[in-house]
């Protein structure tokens, strides 16, 4: 298990009150941080977790994962296996359409990690069972309306490509082949990653890891790949992957997404690059600051958090360590870390209601949920098609209870005599639900409405038929 070695703010030449403003403004204008770590001269100067997220817990991703796949792309060329201007259509000769047009002809590896593929539009919706278990072969079939390497386009499909040229080339899953070269020496052993029905990494999305394995990786690009004597990649490759390889200053990104794009990584506006995944999963490099920054979330505008970097914690960073923090200043500090917590609902812990409608059974005429069952601190939701009646969701009031599936965590509470809301956290991803039930005399209405999503929140609304 990766263990970094601990220090304080002021020891590695940052002010405690720079976190805490951080802190405070976080909690006051983030909707959701799950994670925090900030590492400075190598050394863990702080660090804490939004309750019920927990050091422990693995976190989804998404494109952070994009990151780790450039360095097994640069580890494979380091081994002769391949080369940036190698012709995908020689490396998945198994994968292409019938038509060999001039721009697939000519797509390389060093497009794919560009995101200058030639196609108009991201492919990741072809990386689904609806498209057939060959991802590959659906996205090379899209047409390439531009001549690879002249147009930007942020497509996650190409990062997939690329899992599947070093899957071919060594005969391994991403994540086997970068275990012994990467993981492991750096002490990463909770690593998981979505595959597709071929069995092939995603690449571009689908990596588990805690928020410390992110900041060793950080702190390995900011070593330029050395560790504990080791080169584990090598200091050019990281060099060219983190530089501006292709301009973004035209596209709709966020303001931070328009400073350019390397080998699978972001440039920053104000210093460094970044890792970056959905919803504000962030590893942000310092090289000028000797610093890296670890954020997990579910943030609907992941921009929001970056600002608060650059804001509070990026002027913070001095080049001399400083006097220690007087106490009362390292005390207010530690106990805000170890007191974070995401909200929980408020309300009452009871009502009337909830002794009268304990137990019943309210049925529902819905595609999606066959019944509910309410009883002392568990809601019991059945899906149609379920056998028996579904999982118990347990939850706590005012504090946050595990249940039986220990990857979700919730809490409730009556809003009004007869409303019980439920927020639930899946915490090995930023995805919350919030269920609210209304009871009637002989009803209740059931809402579900997720935290974030790609596109439109889901969100289900059902009326219960009948109760037994």
């Amino acid at each position: 298990m990766t263990f970094l070695p601990r220090g304080t703010p002021e020891a590695e030449g940052i002010t405690s009150s720079a976190i805490l403003d951080f802190l405070r403004e976080a909690d006051a204008q983030l909707d959701s941080l799950h994670s925090m770590m900030i590492v400075r001269h190598g050394r863990v100067i702080a660090e804490g977790w939004w309750k019920p997220y927990a050091a422990e817990h693995p976190h989804l991703m998404f494109s952070v994962s994009k990151s780790f796949t450039s360095m097994a792309v640069g580890l494979a060329i380091t081994e002769g296996r391949l080369a940036l201007d190698d012709r995908i259509v020689d490396l998945l000769p198994d994968d292409l359409p019938t038509e060999i047009t001039p721009n697939l002809a000519s797509l390389a590896v060093r497009h794919l990690l560009t995101m200058t593929t030639g196609h108009a539009t991201d492919t990741v919706s072809l990386a689904d069972e609806s498209h057939g278990e060959n991802w590959a072969r659906a996205i090379l079939a899209q047409p390439l309306v531009f001549t690879p390497g002249t147009h930007y386009v942020y497509n996650s499909g190409a990062s997939y490509l690329l899992s599947a040229i070093v899957q071919r080339l060594t005969g391994e899953r991403l994540l086997d082949y970068l275990t012994p070269r990467l993981f492991e020496p750096l002490g990463m052993t909770s690593a998981s990653w979505q595959s597709c029905p071929r069995g092939i990494d995603a690449g571009g999305w689908g990596l588990s890891i805690t928020t410390e394995d992110l900041a060793t990786f950080g702190q390995l690009l900011l070593q330029r790949g050395e560790w504990n004597g080791r080169q584990l990649v090598p200091a050019g490759w990281i060099d060219e992957a983190t530089a501006a390889q292709v301009d973004t200053s035209g596209t709709d990104h966020d303001l931070d997404g328009r400073q350019g794009y390397g080998f699978q990584f972001w440039r920053n506006r104000l210093s460094g690059y970044r890792a970056d995944g959905a919803f504000g999963q962030f590893c942000i490099v310092l090289p000028e600051q000797d610093a890296v920054v670890v954020l997990t979330s579910a943030l609907p505008v992941a921009q929001l958090a970056l600002d608060l970097v650059w804001e509070h914690l990026l002027p913070a960073f001095g080049d001399a360590p400083l006097p220690p923090a007087e106490v009362p200043l390292a005390s207010s500090l530690g106990d805000a870390l170890a007191a974070l917590t995401l909200p929980t609902i408020a309300g009452a812990a009871i009502s009337p209601t909830a002794d009268r409608v304990a137990g019943i059974h309210f049925s529902f005429d819905d595609p999606k949920f066959s019944s509910v069952t309410l009883e002392t601190g568990a809601l019991t939701i059945a899906r149609q098609g379920s056998e028996g009646r579904g999982t118990p969701l347990a939850f706590g009031h005012g504090e946050w209870v595990e249940s039986a599936d220990a990857r979700v965590w919730a809490s409730g509470a009556w809003v009004s005599p007869n409303s019980l809301v439920i927020r639930a956290h899946n915490i090995g991803t930023p995805f919350s639900r919030t269920y609210t039930l209304a009871f009637t005399t002989d009803a209740v209405t059931l809402d579900i409405i997720q935290n974030v999503a790609f596109g439109d929140l889901p969100h289900t609304h059902a009326i219960s038929v009948s109760r037994g």
